[in-house]
């Protein structure tokens, strides 16, 4: 069951956004996310604001450093603080890479985690166990990488899905991540998604990328969402339904009228689709 009590089309919620979003939240406008990282322990006047729109407004969380394909052991720390961070502000959903970024220390990137049986059941596990503590299901987001683990003894697919089934969790399907790896691994980026669980799908995101060469992508979330990705939402939404679907943009921050254009463009393609489906329907 989707644990999210609303859809639509949602932006990244960025502090250099605070003051355009104090002065007008568009209605296009139906959700945000943040990473907890960012605001955990954020306490005075940013906590007091944060709270100001998390009252008004229905927000995801996206974390950024659980690493939970590392040979670590479980931030379980963090993983309260989180939990008692998505209470505070009433967040029905917390979403994790499906990769890892630390071993004895943070590596600074999110690198592929082995495609085999033994990392399918180390992972889930460690996936069940920040479920128990969250007191919720969670979605792992399919991530982006640019070089394969040393050891693969499945596709990147049938991981994602071993991993869904033996955790028993939902799956963040980033959009964008689907076609940097089609670029950068050769394969058919319509085929992954339509391989991808859809009673699985609870969130999906849409985001601009850095093309370095003909066969390197890099997933930068720096640019403007390029038409092939746009196609790729249509498709999507095509074959597996409409779901909440949220803007990222990490860097090369423009001015939130030039954003909401984007956020627009989301909404319009999850409009058209919508009653698409509903003209299907007897």
């Amino acid at each position: 069951m989707n644990p999210l009590h609303f859809a639509g089309a949602g932006l990244g919620f960025r502090r250099e956004l605070i003051p355009a979003l104090k002065a007008h939240i568009p209605d296009v406008i139906d959700f945000f996310e943040i990473a907890p990282e960012n605001w955990i322990d954020l306490g005075g006047l940013p906590g007091r604001g944060l709270r100001s729109f998390t009252e008004r407004y229905p927000f995801v969380c996206h974390g950024l450093s659980l690493s939970i394909g590392s040979p670590a052991p479980l931030d379980e720390v963090l993983l309260h603080k989180i939990r008692q961070f998505l209470d505070q502000h009433q967040i029905p959903l917390y979403t994790e890479h499906l990769s890892y970024c630390s071993d004895d220390g943070h590596l600074y990137d999110l690198l592929p985690i082995p495609f085999t049986e033994e990392a399918v059941k180390y992972v889930a596990a460690r996936i069940r166990r920040a479920q128990d503590i969250l007191q919720r299901r969670i979605a792992m987001e399919n991530a982006s990488f640019y070089v394969h683990a040393p050891i693969a003894e499945m596709s990147e697919i049938d991981f994602i899905r071993a991993v869904l089934t033996e955790a028993d969790c939902d799956l963040h399907l980033d959009v964008n991540n689907v076609y940097v790896n089609s670029i950068n691994h050769a394969y058919d980026p319509i085929e992954f998604i339509r391989a991808m669980p859809t009673e699985r799908i609870v969130y999906m995101h849409m985001a601009g990328h850095y093309r370095e060469a003909e066969d390197l992508i890099i997933d930068s979330h720096g640019a403007d969402v390029i038409n092939p990705v746009w196609s790729l939402l249509e498709e999507t939404y095509r074959i597996h339904g409409v779901a909440p679907t949220l803007l990222e943009r990490d860097f090369n921050i423009p001015p939130l009228n030039e954003l909401v254009c984007e956020v627009e463009r989301i909404a319009l393609i999850q409009t058209r689709h919508t009653h698409a489906s509903h003209a299907c329907t007897p």
